[in-house]
Protein backbone atom coordinates (compact mmCIF):
# COMPACT_ATOMS: atom_id res chain seq x y z
CA UNK A 1 0.00 0.00 0.00
CA UNK A 2 1.33 3.35 -1.43
CA UNK A 3 0.34 6.73 -1.98
CA UNK A 4 2.63 8.48 -5.06
CA UNK A 5 0.68 11.67 -5.15
CA UNK A 6 -1.13 14.12 -3.03
CA UNK A 7 -2.33 17.46 -5.19
CA UNK A 8 -4.44 20.58 -4.27
CA UNK A 9 -5.96 21.82 -7.22
CA UNK A 10 -8.79 24.80 -8.27
CA UNK A 11 -11.42 23.68 -10.83
CA UNK A 12 -11.50 26.88 -13.03
CA UNK A 13 -14.15 27.03 -15.71
CA UNK A 14 -12.18 25.51 -18.50
CA UNK A 15 -8.86 24.15 -16.77
CA UNK A 16 -8.00 23.05 -13.73
CA UNK A 17 -4.77 24.84 -11.51
CA UNK A 18 -2.39 23.26 -9.94
CA UNK A 19 -2.02 25.34 -6.36
CA UNK A 20 0.36 22.89 -4.46
CA UNK A 21 1.72 19.38 -4.54
CA UNK A 22 3.56 16.50 -3.17
CA UNK A 23 5.12 13.01 -4.30
CA UNK A 24 6.43 10.31 -2.87
CA UNK A 25 8.51 8.62 -6.54
CA UNK A 26 11.02 6.55 -3.92
CA UNK A 27 9.89 3.30 -5.41
CA UNK A 28 10.44 4.92 -9.54
CA UNK A 29 14.05 4.36 -10.80
CA UNK A 30 15.55 8.09 -10.78
CA UNK A 31 15.93 8.53 -14.49
CA UNK A 32 11.81 8.04 -14.36
CA UNK A 33 10.66 10.22 -11.56
CA UNK A 34 10.52 13.34 -12.97
CA UNK A 35 8.21 11.73 -16.38
CA UNK A 36 6.52 10.12 -13.48
CA UNK A 37 5.49 13.25 -11.72
CA UNK A 38 4.79 15.12 -15.24
CA UNK A 39 2.40 12.33 -15.74
CA UNK A 40 0.60 12.42 -12.26
CA UNK A 41 0.34 16.12 -12.11
CA UNK A 42 -1.37 16.04 -15.75
CA UNK A 43 -4.00 13.12 -14.46
CA UNK A 44 -4.58 15.06 -11.41
CA UNK A 45 -5.51 18.25 -13.32
CA UNK A 46 -7.16 16.33 -15.57
CA UNK A 47 -9.27 14.70 -13.27
CA UNK A 48 -10.54 17.81 -11.39
CA UNK A 49 -11.31 19.47 -14.89
CA UNK A 50 -13.77 16.50 -15.67
CA UNK A 51 -15.38 16.26 -12.16
CA UNK A 52 -18.35 17.93 -11.47
CA UNK A 53 -18.29 20.48 -8.53
CA UNK A 54 -19.45 18.73 -4.85
CA UNK A 55 -18.47 15.24 -6.46
CA UNK A 56 -16.07 12.48 -5.21
CA UNK A 57 -14.75 9.85 -7.88
CA UNK A 58 -11.70 6.93 -8.02
CA UNK A 59 -10.07 6.80 -10.99
CA UNK A 60 -8.40 3.43 -12.38
CA UNK A 61 -5.23 4.38 -14.17
CA UNK A 62 -3.09 1.12 -14.83
CA UNK A 63 -2.38 -0.13 -11.93
CA UNK A 64 -3.29 2.87 -9.43
CA UNK A 65 -6.08 4.03 -8.42
CA UNK A 66 -6.79 8.04 -8.27
CA UNK A 67 -9.02 9.33 -5.62
CA UNK A 68 -10.87 12.95 -6.01
CA UNK A 69 -12.92 15.25 -4.57
CA UNK A 70 -13.91 18.67 -6.08
CA UNK A 71 -15.81 20.70 -3.15
CA UNK A 72 -18.70 23.23 -4.36
CA UNK A 73 -16.45 26.00 -3.74
CA UNK A 74 -14.22 24.87 -6.66
CA UNK A 75 -11.34 23.55 -4.59
CA UNK A 76 -10.20 19.71 -5.49
CA UNK A 77 -7.98 17.42 -4.48
CA UNK A 78 -6.71 14.42 -5.82
CA UNK A 79 -4.90 11.38 -4.38
CA UNK A 80 -2.73 8.66 -6.57
CA UNK A 81 -2.02 5.66 -4.66
CA UNK A 82 -1.63 2.00 -5.51
CA UNK A 83 -4.61 -0.37 -6.01
CA UNK A 84 -4.30 -2.14 -2.38
CA UNK A 85 -4.28 1.66 -0.63
CA UNK A 86 -8.37 1.73 0.99
CA UNK A 87 -10.49 4.57 -0.45
CA UNK A 88 -12.24 5.22 2.78
CA UNK A 89 -8.64 6.60 4.28
CA UNK A 90 -8.21 8.57 0.61
CA UNK A 91 -10.92 10.60 1.19
CA UNK A 92 -10.83 11.03 4.49
CA UNK A 93 -7.01 12.52 3.55
CA UNK A 94 -8.56 14.13 1.02
CA UNK A 95 -11.42 15.94 3.19
CA UNK A 96 -8.55 16.98 5.75
CA UNK A 97 -6.17 18.16 3.16
CA UNK A 98 -9.08 20.43 1.66
CA UNK A 99 -10.31 21.85 5.43
CA UNK A 100 -7.24 22.64 6.24
CA UNK A 101 -5.93 24.30 2.90
CA UNK A 102 -9.03 26.36 2.95
CA UNK A 103 -8.83 27.81 6.32
CA UNK A 104 -4.80 28.82 5.73
CA UNK A 105 -4.83 29.90 1.75
CA UNK A 106 -7.21 32.78 1.21
CA UNK A 107 -9.85 31.69 -1.52
CA UNK A 108 -9.37 34.99 -3.57
CA UNK A 109 -5.51 33.51 -4.59
CA UNK A 110 -7.08 30.11 -5.93
CA UNK A 111 -7.59 30.73 -9.27
CA UNK A 112 -4.18 32.78 -9.91
CA UNK A 113 -2.01 30.70 -7.69
CA UNK A 114 0.83 28.01 -8.31
CA UNK A 115 3.06 26.05 -6.55
CA UNK A 116 5.58 28.56 -6.02
CA UNK A 117 3.19 31.31 -4.64
CA UNK A 118 1.15 29.53 -2.62
CA UNK A 119 2.19 29.32 1.54
CA UNK A 120 1.19 25.82 2.49
CA UNK A 121 3.55 23.13 3.91
CA UNK A 122 1.75 20.82 5.30
CA UNK A 123 1.26 18.31 1.74
CA UNK A 124 4.72 17.05 2.21
CA UNK A 125 3.48 15.66 6.33
CA UNK A 126 0.19 14.36 5.24
CA UNK A 127 1.50 12.20 2.10
CA UNK A 128 4.43 10.93 4.78
CA UNK A 129 1.93 10.09 7.84
CA UNK A 130 -0.84 8.60 5.36
CA UNK A 131 1.80 6.23 3.87
CA UNK A 132 0.61 3.35 6.48
CA UNK A 133 -3.01 3.60 6.63
CA UNK A 134 -3.03 2.02 9.76
CA UNK A 135 -1.33 4.83 11.51
CA UNK A 136 -2.78 7.20 9.82
CA UNK A 137 -6.63 6.50 10.69
CA UNK A 138 -7.90 5.53 13.47
CA UNK A 139 -10.98 3.52 12.15
CA UNK A 140 -8.52 1.67 9.83
CA UNK A 141 -5.85 0.97 13.23
CA UNK A 142 -9.42 -0.45 14.84
CA UNK A 143 -10.36 -2.53 11.90
CA UNK A 144 -6.33 -4.26 11.93
CA UNK A 145 -6.36 -4.70 15.43
CA UNK A 146 -10.15 -6.35 14.94
CA UNK A 147 -8.74 -8.65 12.28
CA UNK A 148 -5.58 -9.32 14.16
CA UNK A 149 -8.16 -10.62 17.12
CA UNK A 150 -10.01 -12.44 14.95
CA UNK A 151 -7.14 -14.67 13.66
CA UNK A 152 -5.99 -14.82 17.39
CA UNK A 153 -9.38 -16.55 18.56
CA UNK A 154 -9.80 -18.73 15.78
CA UNK A 155 -6.16 -20.11 16.21
CA UNK A 156 -7.08 -20.42 19.84
CA UNK A 157 -10.28 -22.20 19.19
CA UNK A 158 -8.71 -24.60 16.84
CA UNK A 159 -5.95 -25.27 19.15
CA UNK A 160 -8.78 -25.90 21.68
CA UNK A 161 -10.62 -28.26 19.66
CA UNK A 162 -7.49 -30.21 18.62
CA UNK A 163 -6.84 -30.48 22.06
CA UNK A 164 -10.49 -31.47 22.53
CA UNK A 165 -10.00 -34.15 19.86
CA UNK A 166 -6.90 -35.56 21.27
CA UNK A 167 -8.15 -35.68 24.95
CA UNK A 168 -11.38 -37.74 23.26
CA UNK A 169 -8.68 -39.78 21.81
CA UNK A 170 -6.70 -40.99 25.22
CA UNK A 171 -9.77 -41.20 26.83
CA UNK A 172 -10.78 -44.06 24.52
CA UNK A 173 -7.29 -45.40 24.83
CA UNK A 174 -7.60 -45.04 28.40
CA UNK A 175 -10.84 -47.31 28.21
CA UNK A 176 -9.57 -49.40 25.73
CA UNK A 177 -6.37 -49.93 28.30
CA UNK A 178 -9.10 -50.31 30.81
CA UNK A 179 -10.69 -53.39 28.75
CA UNK A 180 -7.46 -54.42 28.12
CA UNK A 181 -5.77 -54.40 31.71
CA UNK A 182 -9.16 -55.96 33.11
CA UNK A 183 -8.61 -58.94 30.35
CA UNK A 184 -5.18 -59.27 31.45
CA UNK A 185 -5.61 -59.68 34.93
CA UNK A 186 -8.20 -61.89 34.40
CA UNK A 187 -5.75 -64.27 32.69
CA UNK A 188 -2.84 -63.29 35.24
CA UNK A 189 -5.35 -64.40 37.76
CA UNK A 190 -6.11 -67.40 36.19
CA UNK A 191 -2.42 -68.46 35.09
CA UNK A 192 -1.30 -67.88 39.07
CA UNK A 193 -4.70 -69.95 40.20
CA UNK A 194 -2.95 -72.77 38.03
CA UNK A 195 0.36 -72.62 39.24
CA UNK A 196 -0.70 -72.35 42.82
CA UNK A 197 -2.56 -75.48 42.47
CA UNK A 198 0.86 -77.48 41.08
Amino acid sequence: MKLYSLSVLHKGSTKANLLKAAYDLSSFSFFQRSSVQEFMTFTSALIVERSAQGSRASVKEQEYLCHVYVRNDSLGAVVIADNEYPSRVCFTLLDKVLDEFSRQVDSVDWPSGSPATIQYAALESYLAKYQNPREADAMTKVQAELDETKIILHNTMESLLERGEKLDDLVQKSEHLGNQSKAFYKTARKQNSCCEVM
